[in-house]
């Protein structure tokens, strides 16, 4: 803002406003690091100032974590964002870093605040976190891998994008970085639709040796044709008692909805393997895990 223009914004107001303005509270947060200001309307300060001053110390929290760090308490702040007054769709963030008192104090201005890039948001106060933390310089794209290292939810998706390539025959992994990320590659506590169609391969019964086949002819069965042989296939009803314990450890740690699937299809192994429900009977529990599994897939499908 020039000095021209603030004494025309300044004439406009009334005295009270001029008042009401130097008086706005001041937001300080993530043990005195961020501070945030808000020059504007009253209205526009009940309506952003706390929500970008949350915003910026979720943005510090992330990436104390990721670095393994115990949050340092701050005297004075070191990323200092000021909320500003334009109303019309502006997206512009801009930040400035200068030394004072011997140490990087960077002011990162949101002018229009209901229209600003989150996006460059983040990365400014990233990269001011860097300076003021680490003594580090980081440009946009060190500062955006900074942080999707530092938040599991990203880092979950990047993994989860290198293990595509490698099931699709694309990229560098080894087959046993692929592994690797086969077995460790979920969101915790959520589950994808790739999640729920791994989970459903695995609703197979195999024999337990490749020279054995069930009933001396089958190389593996679905649930639903284990079935249709259950009252005479009692090898398969072995392999099945086995195949219960393995089910909620496939659902597990993947959200509520597989995890409810993997243990409906636990009850119907363990039924099938005691071997006393009938065809008619076991068809009504595997349906209902099957309707579980269906629940679980649309939830994901639906993040």
């Amino acid at each position: 803002m020039t000095a021209a223009l603030a004494a025309v914004l300044l004439a406009a107001l009334t005295r009270a406003e001029i008042i009401e303005r130097m008086r706005a509270p001041v937001i300080t947060q993530a043990d005195g690091l961020v501070q945030v200001f808000a020059d504007c309307p009253d209205d526009m300060r009940r309506e952003y100032q706390m929500p970008i001053a949350s915003f910026a110390a979720d943005t510090v929290r992330t990436l104390y974590s990721g670095l393994g760090r115990k949050p340092a308490r701050f005297a004075k702040p070191a990323i200092i964002v000021h909320v500003g007054y334009v109303r019309t769709n502006l997206t512009e963030v801009t930040a400035k870093a200068a030394t004072n008192d011997q140490r990087v104090v960077t002011r990162i201005r949101v002018k229009a605040p209901g229209h600003a890039d989150r996006g460059r948001l983040r990365l400014e106060v990233i990269k001011a976190f860097y300076r003021a933390v680490e003594g580090l310089e980081l440009g946009d794209d060190a500062a955006a891998a900074a942080f999707a290292g530092a938040d599991p939810r990203l880092r979950a998706a990047a993994e989860r994008a290198k293990l595509e390539d490698w099931l699709a025959g694309r990229g560098g992994l080894a087959d046993e970085e692929g592994l690797k990320y086969m077995r460790r590659v979920f969101e915790p506590g959520r589950a994808s639709r790739r999640d729920v169609l791994i989970f459903a391969s695995r609703l197979f019964l195999y024999p337990p040796q490749h020279d054995v086949k069930f009933l001396g002819r089958y190389d593996s069965l679905s649930f639903a044709d284990a079935v249709k042989t259950a009252r005479t296939n009692t090898l398969a009803r072995v392999v099945a008692l086995y195949k219960a314990n393995d089910m909620p450890v496939f659902g597990g740690g993947k959200g509520p909805e597989l995890a409810a699937a993997a243990d409906a299809y636990r009850v119907f192994l363990l039924e099938f393997a005691r071997g006393e429900k009938s065809r008619e009977e076991l068809e009504i529990i595997l349906d209902d895990a099957d309707v579980k599994l269906n629940l679980a897939y649309e939830k994901a499908a639906a993040r």
